[in-house]
């Protein structure tokens, strides 16, 4: 990874029984960690209400971050129709969830832009602001996960209504930012 530009800041080391970790930093400064599973293979629920859902590259430079993840994980950046912006893709990772953990996926993202399936993240690109890795997590209701968050002493930066998903952007009371998402199909249920 040194030889593409990123530094290692720390590790690697166990992290337990469960495996390894290291935590890095890719060219233009934004942190990331990387995990080597033993076991504990990584998120076993995902995009279920109350879960990890998507997590997004903010990045001034889309060539210079796709130069670095590319090489190093066999990442690719797609330019996705129906305005679903530039995602990162796994070629075969939807195959691969067919295979393993799920089985209906193609036929539920068959409304979705071709090779959705294969994508992992999103990439955008920003000017205004630090590289940096965001994640969203899947709620089943927007306002009322927002209602909550507030409650708890979160502040909310910013509220969008897509043509896919219900977004609130928010910041927790320790100054974290993060998004909710209602996943809100075009056609219905997925």
């Amino acid at each position: 990874m040194p030889g593409l530009g990123g530094a290692v800041v720390s590790g690697p080391e166990d992290a337990g029984p469960g495996g390894r970790t290291a935590s890095c930093t890719d060219p233009q400064g934004a942190a990331f960690r990387l995990w080597e599973a033993r076991r504990r293979p990584g998120a076993q629920i995902t995009n279920t209400p109350g879960t990890w859902n998507f997590s997004d590259l903010h990045t001034p430079d889309r060539g210079a971050a796709m130069a670095f993840y590319q090489p190093l994980f066999g990442w690719r950046d797609v330019d996705m129709a129906q305005d679903a912006g530039t995602m990162i893709q796994v070629p075969g990772y939807g195959d691969h969830l067919a295979a393993t953990v799920d089985p209906g996926i193609h036929e539920r993202q068959a409304s979705a832009p071709p090779g959705f399936a294969d994508v992992i993240g999103g990439l955008l690109v920003t000017a205004n602001e630090p590289p940096h890795w965001h994640v969203t997590f899947t709620v089943a209701d927007r306002d009322d996960s927002v209602a909550t968050a507030e409650r708890l002493g979160a502040t909310v930066l910013r509220s969008a209504d897509g043509a896919w998903t219900r977004d609130a952007l928010l910041r927790d009371p320790q100054g974290a930012e993060f998004t909710v998402s209602q996943f809100t199909p075009p056609d219905g249920d997925w």
